[in-house]
């Protein structure tokens, strides 16, 4: 962890020595120059200022998410104009290094107004700048009875993070405005604490689905990360977030099963607590949940964590061919655009954002509802999932 934090300053060091050829190509006048080295030692020791300040405090969690915000707007622009004068390099390589053509600098400089303007909107906008995403999978021994079964998941609520009931509210619309049969939620209610979630539960129980909502724990909703007076008022505070759920008409699954019938048949719901890879607690027990669930039985798993999928699903013995996962939110920050899809957090989980097939077991991870840390979103925008259920036709 501390050589990668590294890396990443040097990096943005490197960035910035490099991007100043452009400004001091463009302008000479010293105000600029100053103002712009200024900024940076300011940033730089706000980095170094959050490192060293309590994590659980939150005054430093707020101060910590200002920091990141200023980092990207300081940072992602100069390195999406690096390519432009990495490519001017190229030719002066050649030609014995002369000066910089100001026009290229000034196209540099274009390029990375426009990236701060996109990412000024991600941290003002972005963070309820919701987003439908429709995938349709197709099962030979789906029953019939759920062909065309809609499913609308929504995943890492966050929901210490919100201060806008207006925008929350734009999201739960949406949400019923999909009329699936069931909603899904698969986990991280809250950041930390089931306090966070009090002043929300009218707005969520507003939710509705005519074959009902279901829902599991996420990471965060355990209270792991924060420290508490005692033992018992960390049991009491899950204990609350369980009631919570309640409260707001989910159905809360921990490692079981439950039936969905509709028309005489039937699917197998499945949701475990959490499991994850990474230094992550494994509280999630997939053969208790799936105990007493027969092998054929068509089976849908709600588990926070995508690398629960790799680890430990695909391998099980019993089928399970639909798991709806969270967790990663896209790392809020990436590109989705004409097909393009990146952001940094795929070289941690090589299953983080959307729908993946491996044998016809299926992994959906929704980029999330909510933020955390990042006070918005930046090209990986927040989502609403809606999967619909096909019979396919069988081969002639």
């Amino acid at each position: 962890m501390a050589l990668r934090f590294l890396f990443m300053l040097l990096l943005f060091i490197a960035g910035d020595i490099y991007f100043f050829q452009a400004v001091s190509t463009v302008t000479g006048n010293p105000l600029i120059h100053a103002a712009y080295w200024t900024v940076d030692v300011i940033l730089l020791l706000g980095v170094i200022f959050s490192i060293l300040m309590a994590r659980t405090a939150a005054s430093a969690q707020r101060f910590l998410a200002i920091t990141m915000g200023g980092m990207l707007l300081a940072f992602v622009p100069k390195l999406l104009a690096a390519p432009v004068l990495l490519a001017e390099d190229l030719f002066r390589l050649f030609r014995g290094f002369p000066s910089r053509n100001i026009y290229i600098s000034e196209v540099a400089l274009l390029l990375s107004g426009l990236a701060f303007l996109i990412i000024v909107f991600g941290l003002t906008r972005g963070r309820h700048f919701y987003q439908v995403r429709k995938e349709t999978i197709s099962f030979p021994d789906l029953p019939e009875a759920f062909d065309g079964f809609t499913i609308t998941q929504i995943s890492d609520v966050h929901s210490g993070s919100f201060t806008d009931p207006e925008g929350v509210q734009k999201g739960l619309d949406l949400v019923n405005a999909q009329n699936s049969d069931v909603i899904f939620f698969t986990g991280d209610l809250v950041n930390n604490q089931a306090s966070e979630m009090e002043k929300w539960v009218p707005a969520f129980s507003g939710l509705k689905a005519p074959m009902g909502k279901y829902s599991v724990l996420g990471n965060h909703d355990y209270g792991d990360y924060i420290q508490w007076e005692n033992p018992d008022a960390k049991r009491e505070n899950l204990a609350r977030l369980k009631r919570i759920h309640a409260e707001i008409g989910f159905r809360l699954m921990l490692n079981e099963a439950v039936t969905l019938q509709k028309d005489g048949q039937q699917i197998t719901l499945l949701g475990v607590e959490n499991w994850g890879k990474g230094g992550f607690h494994q509280y999630g027990d997939l053969k208790r949940a799936v105990a007493g669930v027969p092998d054929q039985a068509f089976k849908i798993l709600m588990s926070h964590d995508p690398s629960h999928w790799e680890g430990v699903v695909l391998d099980h013995h019993q089928h399970v061919h639909l798991t709806l996962s969270g967790h990663t939110h896209g790392m809020q920050f990436g590109i989705e655009l004409f097909g393009l899809k990146w952001s940094p957090i795929q070289y941690v989980y090589k299953q983080w954002a959307g729908l993946y097939n491996r044998d016809g077991k299926y992994l959906y991870v929704n980029r999330g509802f909510g933020f955390l840390g990042l006070k918005g979103r930046i090209g990986i925008w927040p989502e609403v999932a809606v999967i619909t259920l096909k019979r396919a036709q069988p081969s002639v």
